[in-house]
């Protein structure tokens, strides 16, 4: 592969210093070069600057250009751990030979990605961000992604001797790996509480819950595939749990919606009746809304399926009830073998006060965990186990009662049988009576 200098490196790239502290000489890359082009921001600024003080970015940038040119990519995979741990870094390794029989690019050949946990909630200070910059600056390529879809902080790009050092310094100041493989991953939680008005339930702390109580299946894979927590603080879900994880925490209310009609009236007089019709009782999935004659507005809370949609336009009007709590929903993911799935509600609402309800959700992710493992398929989700099972016998298998609130057309469900539902109705009223 030609090797060149530019003669002006800030041509493409706005970012890259004046004075150039990498040796290496730049690759030609002309197909880089062409994405700098056009009005909206591109990666290559980035690596372009990463290699102006890296050699590893140079031939990162040679070895991209090279994938362009032949359209395949010459990635590997290997195994690369700290000591103690089985997983939390992806391996790359690249082999790319020259016709002189050398590697083309040699300082990229090692290119693995330490996934990192982060804060809950993602809460960082400006000091804790420069002492992991200035760690991954010194034992790796600068490239950090803040987060990847389980939420690790992704450091990428650094030799498999670099790796242990690495991790040793951050381990050092109260950082710790996450999961990569098969294994429990690292976990999410929005900001939530700690910003958010809508939040009903602790985040951080179900968050650290979770993920502190499967620290060991984090570190050492041991499942049949991935499994994901994700905890998203109201029914806006913003951080995709129910798409994106195979236990879903949500939190939610379950008495009425509370409402201040004096901020509903304000509301009315500055958008107008056609606006607040058009733009949030209209758009009611269920119709529960109502604006009437005087410009208050009437809730139908029995109908309200907790969308969101009313809550978000008019955030000074309305907010969630004083009953909070979550719900739990199992199997999200994105195509594996079945397609993408979403979650199955398995918990409709359960109440997170006391230290005996966490503790209780941490034992509903145990036994989760332990009936998937073992009876999942290799390579199995565990929402494709349900499918592949039946969503009865996962619910019996794990010590949940089936409850009429987890479906809302019981006879067009693929998941429960219709010819015993009475009696199933009747055992349900009767456990319930029973407290």
């Amino acid at each position: 592969m030609a090797q060149q200098t530019p003669k002006n490196p800030e041509k493409h790239c706005t970012y890259v210093p004046k004075q150039k502290k990498s040796t290496k000489p730049y690759h030609n890359t002309p197909m880089l070069n062409e994405l700098e082009k056009g009005p909206w921001p591109s990666f290559v600024h980035g690596l372009k600057r990463l290699a102006a003080e890296n050699n590893m970015m140079v031939d990162l940038m040679g070895q991209l250009e090279h994938s362009y040119k032949t359209r395949l990519g010459y990635w590997k995979g290997g195994t690369v751990s700290v000591f103690g741990y089985g997983g939390g870094i992806i391996p790359r390794f690249t082999e790319l030979m020259g016709s002189d029989g050398k590697a083309m690019f040699p300082e990229s050949k090692e290119f693995h990605t330490l996934r990192v946990q982060p804060p809950a909630g993602n809460h960082y200070t400006t000091a804790m961000l420069r002492q992991l910059s200035n760690s991954w600056n010194k034992y790796g390529s600068g490239l950090i992604a803040f987060h990847g879809q389980t939420g690790n902080i992704m450091f990428i790009g650094t030799t498999t001797k670099n790796t242990q050092h690495f991790f040793d310094e951050i381990n050092e100041y109260g950082f710790d790996l996450g999961g990569a493989g098969p294994c429990v991953r690292t976990s999410m939680s929005c900001v939530g509480s700690a910003r958010c008005e809508q939040s009903c339930a602790n985040e951080q702390k179900i968050h650290r819950l979770l993920v502190n109580n499967f620290i060991d299946d984090m570190h050492r894979p041991a499942l049949p595939y991935k499994f994901k927590f994700k905890v998203s603080g109201c029914p806006n879900d913003c951080m995709n749990s129910i798409q994106r994880s195979d236990f879903s925490v949500i939190g939610t209310w379950r008495d009425d919606m509370k409402v201040d009609q004096k901020e509903v009236k304000a509301f009315v007089a500055k958008k107008g009746r056609k606006y607040v019709v058009d733009s949030v009782i209209s758009k009611c999935p269920t119709n529960a809304l109502s604006l009437n004659d005087d410009d208050t507005l009437s809730v139908d809370n029995r109908n309200c399926v907790r969308c969101m949609h009313c809550l978000n336009v008019m955030n000074k009007a309305l907010s969630p009830g004083d009953d909070k709590g979550v719900t739990i929903l199992i199997g999200g993911k994105r195509t594996l073998k079945i397609g993408d799935t979403m979650g199955t509600v398995i918990v409709p609402f359960m109440k997170l006060e006391t230290e005996e309800d966490y503790e209780q959700l941490k034992e509903m992710a145990e036994n989760v965990i332990d009936f998937w493992a073992e009876n999942a398929l290799e390579h199995e989700r565990c929402g494709e186990t349900i499918d592949r099972i039946g969503l009865v016998n996962f619910l019996e298998g794990i010590g949940v009662d089936v409850d009429p609130n987890m479906i809302n057309n019981p006879r067009v469900s693929s998941y429960v049988r219709t010819d015993t539902w009475d009696e199933e109705a009747e055992k349900w009223k009767e456990r319930k009576a029973a407290g």
